[in-house]
């Protein structure tokens, strides 16, 4: 028969033991661990072609009828801690029969490879088989339960009235894939199936496809995640520390402990050109006459805590000799920054009865990296006398990193 299985029978047996062709094609060795003792059953992955990730054991079938075939490879079949993993080989395409659909209702077959140990079980058989456990007719039919030492191939629609004469079973629509996979311990798993499983051990790795994900011992965590790489969109919600990157649909973040900032701040920048005058001698955020009275630009500040800010005007004084100056007011939360209040010192001034256009540029330090600031506009003007014009007035906020 073509399933032999290693390490079930001895040469010394009366029956025909283990041969070394068997022991050549059976795999061996340590897999994937669930336990101190035992491993993780699956198919060994691996295909002709490279192409698939998984040809071994696939259920199929050719022809209309009840016949099913399944490809040759190589798996593992744990059975109890105390029995231990049986290594088995399928050496050629080898074809199972399912027995003919009940007359009023449709049921679940379940094919499975099965390790028959008569010195663990007592069943008087000893030997690796491909089994079909066939399921109850219903109306709602279900699938029946895996025996032990067993592994899940697929399940198979059986539906009611099924035989040759009649057509047998719809194999294209009727055989869902239940196989999965492993590897040697340390090996990195390629997932095929059950995606909720957990892991066995801390630094286990798996292959989902699309990422390759490290078991931390609660959790599957994408390994770029764990190295430092950029989260894809979509993947992060919270940071895992502080320093990690994402990108959020083409914009790069870092999590900085609390939430995710631009990680490369870029420009902040308000503007109003509807005109209007001030006659207040102190600084003040208003202006008379027109609809955008203050402009607001909000930033954040970058890793250095510096920024550069830019503003200006186009201006002109009602009275000879007059001027008029526009600085800006950083605001953190709303509240005035101590020491970045507006000032003359960090003020375009427009001087003369002619119309102009002034700007200046001025540093700002010792923000705090990652917050959230505003830069408002505040003017002053020389005399109560001098209605003060400003118009085209903006504000642009550059990071110094």
């Amino acid at each position: 028969m073509p399933v032999r299985s290693a390490w079930l029978v001895n040469r010394t047996d009366a029956e025909s033991g283990q041969s070394r062709a068997d022991t050549r094609l059976a795999p061996t060795g340590t897999m994937v661990p669930t336990s101190g003792l035992a491993s993780r059953s699956g198919i060994i992955p691996g295909s002709p072609d490279g192409k698939s990730l998984m040809s071994a054991f696939y259920v199929f079938s050719s022809t209309a009828g009840m016949t099913a075939t399944i490809a040759p490879g190589r798996a593992v079949v744990q059975g109890s801690e105390a029995a231990g993993a049986y290594p088995v080989v399928l050496t050629d395409y080898t074809t199972v029969v399912l027995a003919d659909g009940d007359a009023n209702n449709p049921r679940v077959d379940l094919l499975v490879l099965r390790i028959y140990d008569a010195q663990v079980d007592k069943s008087g058989r000893t030997e690796a088989v491909l089994e079909v456990v066939q399921g109850a007719p219903d109306g709602n039919p279900q699938v029946p339960q895996t025996p032990p030492a067993s592994l899940p191939l697929a399940t198979v629609q059986v539906p009611a009235g099924a035989s040759v004469g009649t057509g047998g079973i719809a194999w294209a629509s009727a055989v869902a894939n239940l196989r999965t996979s492993t590897v040697a311990a340390g090996g990195i798993l390629p997932l095929y199936g059950n995606t909720g499983e957990p892991g066995a051990y801390p630094g286990q790795y798996r292959d989902i496809g699309t990422q390759l994900q490290r078991w931390d011992g609660g959790n599957w965590v994408g390994y770029p995640d764990q190295i430092g790489g950029i989260a894809p969109t979509g993947r992060l919600a919270t940071g895992g520390y502080v320093g990690q990157y994402r990108d959020n649909n083409g914009r790069l973040e870092r999590w900085n402990g609390t939430a995710w900032v631009l990680a490369m701040p870029s420009p902040a920048f308000a503007y109003n050109n509807d005109g209007g005058y001030c006659v207040n001698t102190t600084w003040s955020e208003t202006l008379t006459g027109t609809n955008g009275p203050t402009i607001t630009t909000t930033f954040t500040a970058p890793v250095s805590g510096s920024v550069l800010v830019h503003l200006g005007f186009q201006g002109q004084p009602s009275v000879e000799g007059g001027w008029g100056r526009m600085s800006a007011n950083i605001r953190k939360n709303g509240v005035l920054v101590t020491g970045l209040g507006a000032d003359e010192t960090r003020s375009a001034i427009d001087t003369g009865r002619g119309n102009q256009s002034v700007s200046t540029v001025f540093p700002v330090t010792g923000l705090q990296a990652g917050a959230q600031y505003s830069a408002v506009s505040a003017y002053s003007s020389s005399a109560t006398t001098n209605n003060h014009w400003f118009d085209n007035r903006f504000i642009r906020v550059d990071p110094m990193l």
